[in-house]
């Protein structure tokens, strides 16, 4: 295995991560709209913008990478 291939592996487990912290976020959010819960709500709001952060933060490293 070649460093360039273990760097992809690398990104796309990333990748995978911060879609799933989306996810979470988005079903926290969800929930607590549902259940009147701000606390619940705010958390899963944040976990999206983390998520997101993320994301962006990797597709800089694509980016410089140069794919």
């Amino acid at each position: 295995m070649t460093a360039a291939d273990d760097r992809s592996r690398r990104a796309a487990r990333n990748k995978t991560r911060n879609a799933a912290q989306k996810a979470k976020g988005q079903f926290k959010e969800a929930a607590g709209r549902a259940t009147g819960d701000q606390r619940l709500q705010a958390e899963g709001r944040a976990d999206k913008t983390r998520a997101n952060l993320k994301q962006a933060t990797e597709k800089v490293k694509d980016a410089f990478r140069g794919r």
